[in-house]
Parts: structure tokens; sequence; C-alpha cells
């Protein structure tokens, strides 16, 4: 009797394990949890008493860079992967992360999930159009879909601090900003893209989600890291587009031109940079 009790509790086992290595067959032949479970690394405290310098800095990351196309790619969610827009809107509709009016950086007025949706064109379209059997004309409703792909952008602002009590330049982010390229309906290419903020994300609010998906590694598939590791460790390439300043923090480029508008970005970088080194001299 007791043979068969335990050879009903090995199959109940074993079948228990099957059932649970089902789930992981679809992508890969062993369960993926270092990335879900993991929880973004907290912040260190900082006193105000030791903040020697503080400046406010906004910068864009173009998608269309080489180095930031883990950030774009799937363009649809595959392989427990997202793109970082599918990723924010995931978040916004299922996770509750609140999504913020672009009229400000200051994340006061909150968006809806429908004002969201607007903003990428989803909607209804009414047309005019011939029966095929009466030759009537009559209107029909044509849905239009939302197009996440069409962000190619992001605006990042962000605080560099200088602490003296770790003697360390650091760098918090503190939102992002999906930005959409496309053509409007009725023009071409040739008559130019049109850009457009989408909504602003606290980026704090949103570590956790970051932390528990992971982005593409081309080098090995074992090693991937999560999209808060990627911000985290600046694993991305931008340039700076403005900075605080008493001009109602105007951007580079209302007094910059071409050129021009590249080596203040430039020269700005520089100074926060060399920001640290100063601080150590004697």
């Amino acid at each position: 009797m007791k043979k068969i009790i335990f050879l009903l509790v090995g199959l109940i086992i074993l079948c228990s394990f099957y059932q649970a290595n089902a789930q992981t067959t679809a992508t890969s032949i062993y369960s993926k949890n270092h990335i879900v479970n993991e929880k973004p690394i907290p912040y260190a405290h900082i006193r105000e008493a030791d903040v020697m310098f503080s400046k406010l800095i906004w910068r864009v990351i173009n998608l269309r860079e080489k180095m930031n196309q883990p950030m774009y790619y799937p363009t649809r969610p595959m392989d427990d992967r997202y793109s970082l827009i599918d990723l924010l809107m995931f978040g916004i509709e299922n996770e509750g992360l609140t999504a913020y009016d672009t009229e400000d950086d200051e994340f006061t007025q909150p968006l809806t999930l429908e004002d969201i949706r607007s903003k990428f064109g989803a909607g209804v379209d009414t047309i005019r159009q011939p029966n095929r059997e009466t030759g009537l004309m009559e209107t029909k409703i044509v849905p239009r879909s939302m197009t996440t792909s069409e962000v190619t952008k992001y605006w990042v602002k962000e605080q560099w601090i200088f602490d003296k009590q770790s003697s360390t330049l650091q760098v918090r982010i503190i939102g992002l900003c999906p930005i959409r390229e496309y053509v409007k309906d009725g023009d071409s290419e040739l008559d130019g893209l049109r850009k457009k903020k989408m909504f602003w994300i606290f980026f704090p609010e949103a570590r956790q989600l970051l932390a528990t998906h992971e982005v593409f590694n081309q080098f090995n598939d074992a090693r991937r890291f999560s999209y808060d590791d990627l911000f985290m460790k600046r694993r991305f390439s931008s340039y700076i587009t403005q900075v605080s300043n008493v001009h109602d923090n105007r951007s580079i480029e209302s007094y910059t031109v071409g050129l021009q508008t590249m080596l203040e970005s430039e020269r700005i970088k520089n100074d926060i940079m060399n920001m640290e080194s100063d601080f150590w001299e004697y």
C-alpha cells in the first residue's frame, strides 16, 4: 500500500514538473526568474547640506542610433520582451502607472488612457462610399489603430548634483517623455515629419516596472539586463537640448542654429563633467 502511495505522489510531482516547464518551452528551455524577480536598487539618501552643485538637464535619446535600438525593438511584444514605449503603455493600462500632460514637465496634470490613445491618432473615421449591391452612397465607420512604433525619440529630464559626503558627481533621472514622429493623414513624407510629445512619466514611479522587464543583449541571450539597469548604468546615447537657466529654461535651439547647437550641447556636457574634478582641486 505504501509503495502505491509513493508511486502516486511521484507521478503527481512529475506531472507538475512537466506542467511548470511546459510554460517555458515556448521561448526557452529553462525558466527565467532573475529579471522577473529583480527589484530596483534604492537611491542613497542625499542631504541638502551635502549638495554643493545642482543642475537640471534635458536631453534627447534618438532610437535610430544603434546603441539605443534595444529600446525601440521589438516593435511588437515577443519573446518576453517589450519595446520601451510598449512597456510604458502596458504599465499605464495594467499596472497603474501615471502618465502626465506635456504642457509642463512638473508632473501636475494626469492623463487618461483615452487622452493618450487620441494623441497616438487612435479613434474612428467616418467615410462615405458606394454600396456594391445598391450603388447608393452609405456611411461607414473605420477604426484607426494606435501605432506605438512611431515613437522614435525620448525626452529625458534629469538632475546632476555633486554630493560632498561621497565626493561624487551623481545623476538622477526625473522623467521620461516619448516623442512621436509621424506623417499627417493626407500628407506625404516630402511634407516633413510632425513631432508630438506624448506624455511624461515620473521615472522613480516607473522603476519597479522597468526593473522586471529585460532588454536585448546582442552578445548573450543568457545575460540580458533590465530597463532599469539600462538607465541607471547609462547604457544609452543622447545629447543635451536644454539646461536650467534664468530665461524660462529656454532650449539650446532657441538661441543657436545648426552646428552651434551641437557645439553648445557639447560645451554644457563638458562643463558638467569638469565640475567634479574642479571640486577635487585644492
